[in-house]
């Protein structure tokens, strides 16, 4: 077989952005030309971008994004590519991946199988091929093929899977083998979730070893609509070997890697994030990043208490200008996100993280008479080391007139043993103003802190804790949260974290004399969790769920059957909360959010029977 130079470029591209979004492709085409590739994979429906939603179901769309098509044919000269972009043909939308070669257009392979599971609700937006199927599409007064096709491209014979098509049983591939294909090309937009990179790894290795080819599967890159992140996998494995692995997760706007497939060259392979705390540590970052820079802020604000979850989040903001000059350079970094780095006084790295974070983080610590001084001294602490602005004021004043308006309005008195729920919430709310006007003043976004545990069972304040317009943790646990402060301590260097990594984590709301604890409220975290991962990911109802966690656990049995069963009922009675929480980052295999994961009727019965089952049980 003929030696080739085969290639794959992961781009962070933004929906109908199209300014930014082909001067990515062309860069990614100038780079691989410059390297001698002569076929390039670009991601699934790079065009357009993956998450343009219900703008797919528009005409306009499509039809620009074939204009942008046309507008790449002259580009690729000397080279084939294979671009992803939603096709209109015969009153349907397709998801499609056209390859170019050499200035002409050869066709466009659609996707057959869509995605419909977890945040994925492609069935809504494109209607699936039908296999072994080619049509002929028009498009500016000439015909081209559509649908199942296989292309003869520099001696071999290429076939495509797009995504969902790659991890069905009866998929493309299959036919490939049979038609002798050399190489199969997967664009797709796989979005990130803690340690799916091993599913993936599996999928490539096996393919290339089950269908005897070279099989190449290219990802999408980076924070692209909000929610959702792509890690920017570029995989490349022939007969059960990877000859490419790239290190994912990065800040370029693209990354190309490539390969001499029929060469005896060494295989490239890119150390990568191996646990979960990485992950979260750089997709995080990333996420922030792409947000910040997307949406033209000057930053973020954040409520920090001196807790677990918003120092968590200052620290994520805070490494995410650490890795960006790391991988982009004080001035790439500056630019990206807006900021003038002949303001900055020091080129030096460290000094240079702390005078960017110091620009686009404002942190602010709003005590009571029932808050600790521990906390503020972790505020402080950690706002200090992360080179952060820090204010701290008091709002006691504020919520004495919001119980003297109160118990004038009620006609009696206020006290804690008959009003408990609405003295801690009143104190959350009147912080909430305050750190929003703050945000206005600023031009930032206002970061919210509630953790996954907390939206389970509405621990949280409406119009309080919950105020803010993005909330970058609300996709995973509250033990998560924990281990990955102690993480980023040890290993990520962040030494201010010593103080928040010695609290016991607490809403502080009531009086001191109560020692108020989040577990105490509520039940041991790593029971919830347990509980959650069955209740909701896996949709077991209570009493299935205490049949398997009665196997394990070594709570009497009483007490673990009043856990699942509060757990269950401030799941039911709080999701008009989840309904109201900001827009969060998807990062666990799974979450909680309506709006993309886990829809759950607002008015439900509250598991009467399935609770009175339990109790019975």
């Amino acid at each position: 077989m003929n030696q080739v130079r085969i290639g794959g470029a992961c781009l962070n591209q933004t929906p109908i952005d199209w300014e930014n979004n082909i001067r990515n492709i062309k860069q990614a085409i100038d780079a691989a030309k410059r390297n001698q590739v002569k076929i390039l994979c670009l991601p699934e429906l790079c065009i357009t971008a993956y998450g343009c939603q219900d703008l797919f179901l528009s005409n306009w769309v499509p039809e620009e994004a074939i204009n942008q098509l046309l507008s790449l044919q002259d580009y690729c000269q000397d080279i084939t590519v294979a671009v992803g972009l939603p096709i209109q043909h015969q009153h349907n939308t397709y998801n499609c991946t056209c390859i170019i070669s050499n200035q002409e257009i050869k066709g466009f392979y659609a996707k057959q199988s869509l995605a419909n599971d977890g945040i994925h609700y492609e069935k809504r937006w494109f209607s699936s091929w039908p296999r072994n199927t080619v049509d002929n599409i028009t498009i500016q007064d000439k015909n081209y093929p559509i649908g199942d096709l296989t292309f003869d491209i520099e001696g071999l014979l290429v076939g495509i899977e797009i995504c969902e098509d790659a991890w069905r049983t009866d998929r493309p591939a299959c036919r490939l083998y049979e038609k002798g294909v050399d190489l199969i090309l997967n664009p797709s937009a796989s979005h990130f979730s803690f340690e799916k990179k091993q599913l993936r790894d599996e999928l490539v290795l096996t393919s290339s070893q089950n269908f005897h080819c070279h099989y190449l599967y290219v990802n999408q890159l980076g924070n692209e609509s909000g929610r959702v992140i792509y890690d920017g996998d570029v995989l490349l494995a022939h007969e059960g070997r990877f000859l490419i692995k790239n290190r994912r997760l990065t800040f370029k706007p693209f990354e190309l890697h490539f390969y001499d497939i029929h060469s005896r060259q060494e295989a490239k392979i890119i150390d990568d994030f191996r646990t979960s705390q990485e992950e979260f540590a750089q997709a995080g970052a990333l996420a922030l990043f792409d947000y910040m820079r997307k949406t033209y802020i000057n930053g973020y604000v954040l409520s920090l208490s001196g807790g677990a979850d918003s120092s968590s989040i200052a620290v994520l903001v805070a490494h995410m200008v650490r890795i960006g000059i790391k991988e982009l350079g004080i001035d790439a970094l500056a630019k990206a996100i807006h900021l003038d780095s002949s303001l900055l006084l020091n080129s030096d790295e460290d000094q240079a993280a702390k005078q960017i974070t110091q620009q686009i983080l404002f942190t602010a610590y709003q005590g009571t008479k029932n808050s600790s001084t521990q906390t503020l001294e972790s505020a402080q602490n950690l706002a200090e080391s992360l080179g952060a602005q820090f204010r701290a004021w008091t709002i006691d004043e504020s919520v004495l007139n919001a119980h003297r308006i109160a118990e004038e309005a009620i006609g009696r008195k206020l006290s804690w043993e008959t009003d408990d729920i609405a003295l801690q919430n009143i104190q959350a709310r009147t912080r909430s103003p305050l750190i929003w006007m703050i945000a206005n003043l600023q031009n930032k976004i206002l970061l919210t802190t509630s953790n996954r545990s907390e939206g389970d069972v509405g621990y949280t304040t409406m119009d309080g804790d919950t105020s803010g317009s993005l909330a970058p943790i609300a996709g995973v646990d509250k033990p998560f949260v924990l281990q990955w402060l102690k993480y980023a301590e040890k290993e990520l260097g962040y030494t201010g974290l010593k103080y928040v990594n010695q609290l016991t984590p607490t809403a502080e709301l009531r009086p001191q004399e109560y020692t108020q604890t989040d577990e105490d409220d509520l039940m041991p975290y790593t029971l919830m969790v347990a509980i959650e991962r069955l209740a909701i990911a896996q949709r077991q109802n209570p009493v299935q769920v205490f049949l398997i966690l009665n196997k394990t656990s070594s709570i009497p049995q009483e007490t673990l059957k009043s856990y699942i069963i509060k757990f269950y009922r401030l799941w039911s009675i709080n999701q008009w909360k989840r309904e109201r929480l900001a827009p969060s980052f998807h990062l666990d295999d799974f979450n909680v959010d309506p709006k993309t994961w886990c829809r759950f009727p607002i008015i439900t019965s509250g598991f009467k029977k399935e609770i009175e089952d339990l109790r019975n049980l």
